[in-house]
């Protein structure tokens, strides 16, 4: 590691999957105290594959070894940032700004969550690849993100100007 990187934060996430909590929360929540620069090292009871696409999105690469014993080291490193994400929110596809307009648009503000991820992925199910949804949220859709890049979709967002509404694209992976 160069010397002028930071040290990783580390985060075992052992004790707190064993006990059946969800880490996913504490892991954005690590993501979002770094330091510029600095990577994220998690200790985790397996290979968490899907973590590697949020991450992806979020702007950072991923290496991993496996421990021993089932555990894993990974290791998330951020990477230098694209220009064209200036004002979007961390993990936004760099390439919203080339989508076509939106075919739906749902405005979600006055439901509680899941609702709200419910209709996204239901209305994206009946899109076709390429096709863009817009939403709009009361807050922003943490839990949605995993969901959406498991699935193969790209998304760019961000609050408004006043920081009230969080205003979401959707791009379907089915294609361009």
């Amino acid at each position: 590691m160069p010397q002028d990187q930071p040290k990783p934060h580390d985060l075992d996430l052992r004790p707190m999957m064993a006990a059946g909590q969800e880490p996913f929360g504490s892991i954005m929540a690590a993501v979002d105290g770094l330091a510029p620069g600095q990577p994220l090292r998690l200790t985790v009871p397996f290979r968490p594959v899907p973590l590697f696409q949020v991450m992806a999105n979020r702007g950072y690469a991923v290496s991993d070894r496996p421990l021993g014993d089932g555990a894993w080291e990974v290791v998330f490193s951020p990477v230098t940032a694209q220009p064209d994400t200036e004002g979007l929110a961390a993990g936004s596809s760099p390439s919203a700004i080339t989508w076509k307009a939106p075919i739906e648009e749902l405005d979600l503000r006055d439901l509680d969550p899941p609702e709200p991820m419910v209709r996204i992925l239901e209305t994206l199910s009946q899109l076709q690849g390429g096709d863009v949804l817009f939403a709009l949220l009361g807050r922003e859709p943490t839990f949605l993100f995993p969901e959406l890049a498991k699935r193969g979709h790209e998304w760019a967002g961000n609050f408004d100007p006043e920081g009230r509404d969080y205003r979401l694209l959707v791009r379907h992976g089915g294609g361009r």
